[in-house]
C-alpha cells in the first residue's frame, strides 16, 4: 500500500480571537456533535455565572442602599452638617458601588486586574491634576467638624473682614462692610488664622481718653464712670440675663461679668490717658462702642475736663533798656 503523507497548512499568527474562531470551526467540522456538546455545556456555565452576577450586583445593590439609608439616619440623630452629611453619604455610595462593580465583573471570570490598575492610574491623575481641590475639600470637611465659626457670624481672616454668609464643601463666602462678596478657599482659610468676633456672647469695649494734665485724676475716673453706667447696655456683675453664657473660651458656662472698669493708663508728653473697660452684649458692641465715643467727647468738657492736644507755651521776656 502506498502511503502519502498530505502537509498540513501552515498556519499564520492571528490574534487571539481569530485563533479561537479558526479552532472553534475546525472542531465542528470535524467533530460536530462534540462541538455541539462542549457548547452547551459552556453555555449553561456562562448562564450560570451571569445568573449569579445578576445576583450578586442585587444583592451589592440592595445592602449599598441600606448603608446609606443607615448613614443618612445617623446624621439626622446626630445633628450633622448637611453639606458634610451629602458629602460623605455620596463619597461611601461611590466607593461602594465602585467594589459592587469589580465583583459583579469578577464573577464572570473576566480579570479585573486591569481594570483596577486603570482606576487606580486614573484616580492617581485626577487626584494630581486637583491637589488644590482635594486640599480645599480637606479644608471644608474639617470646618464643617471644628465649626470656628458659622453663617451670620462676623469674622476676620486672610486679610479680610465680613460677615459669613455660607460654608460650603470648597469655599466660604463673606459679606464685608462695603458690600462686597469675598469668596475664600477652605484649604487655606483653616489653616490660616480666623479671628471671630461673633464666637462668644459678650465683648469688652475698651476706649481711651486723653485730657490735659491738671485734671482731677479721681474726679475724672468718677465723671467716666458715671457716663459708663448711664448706658442701660452695660453689662455688671448683677447682671443675671439668659442670654449671656459666657465671657470666656475656658469656663464656657457660667463665667461672671466684670463691673464696668477706668484707670489711668499712661501719662503721655501733653496728656494723660485713661482706659475704659466695659462688657456689653456681642451684638451691641459697636453701637455702644461709637456712642461713647460721642458722649465723652460731648460731656467731658461739660464737666471741666479739657481734651489735650499738641501744643507748646512761649513766654516772652521783656528787657527794659
Amino acid at each position: 500500500m502506498i502511503q502519502t503523507d498530505i502537509a498540513e497548512p501552515k498556519i499564520l499568527p492571528m490574534d487571539s480571537i481569530h485563533q479561537i474562531t479558526h479552532s472553534m470551526l475546525q472542531q465542528a467540522v470535524s467533530d460536530p456533535q462534540t462541538f455541539w456538546s462542549d457548547m452547551g455545556q459552556q453555555a449553561i456555565h456562562f448562564g450560570i455565572k451571569v445568573l449569579m452576577a445578576l445576583v450578586i450586583f442585587a444583592l451589592g445593590y440592595w445592602m449599598t442602599r441600606l448603608v446609606k439609608k443607615v448613614l443618612v439616619g445617623f446624621f439626622k440623630r446626630h445633628h450633622t452638617e448637611r453639606t458634610i452629611a451629602s458629602f460623605v453619604i455620596s463619597l461611601v455610595n461611590i466607593v461602594l458601588m465602585t467594589v459592587l462593580v469589580i465583583i459583579t465583573i469578577s464573577t464572570l471570570g473576566i480579570d479585573t486586574t486591569s481594570f483596577a490598575a486603570l482606576l487606580a492610574a486614573g484616580g492617581m491623575a485626577i487626584g494630581m491634576a486637583l491637589s488644590g481641590t482635594v486640599q480645599n475639600f480637606a479644608g471644608g470637611i474639617m470646618l464643617l467638624i471644628f465649626k470656628p465659626f458659622k453663617a451670620g457670624d462676623f469674622i476676620e481672616a486672610q486679610g479680610y473682614m465680613g460677615t459669613v454668609m455660607s460654608v460650603s464643601i470648597v469655599s466660604t463666602k463673606i459679606l464685608t462692610t462695603d458690600n462686597r462678596v469675598i469668596i475664600l478657599p477652605n484649604g487655606t482659610l483653616f489653616n490660616g488664622t480666623i479671628n471671630n468676633f461673633a464666637a462668644q456672647p459678650v465683648r469688652r469695649v475698651d476706649i481711651e481718653v486723653s485730657v490735659a494734665y491738671g485734671s482731677n485724676a479721681d474726679k475724672c475716673i468718677e465723671a467716666l464712670q458715671s457716663i459708663i453706667r448711664s448706658d442701660s447696655r452695660i453689662l455688671t456683675s448683677a447682671d443675671k440675663r439668659p442670654e449671656i453664657k459666657s465671657t470666656s473660651s475656658v469656663d464656657t458656662q457660667h463665667a461672671p461679668i466684670p463691673d464696668p472698669f477706668v484707670g489711668l493708663l499712661k501719662l503721655n508728653s501733653n496728656d494723660i490717658t485713661f482706659v475704659t473697660r466695659s462688657w456689653v452684649l456681642t451684638e451691641n458692641y459697636w453701637d455702644v462702642y461709637f456712642e461713647l465715643q460721642k458722649r465723652f467727647y460731648t460731656e467731658l468738657p461739660q464737666m471741666g475736663f479739657l481734651f489735650a492736644y499738641p501744643h507748646c507755651d512761649v513766654t516772652i521776656v521783656k528787657q527794659n533798656d
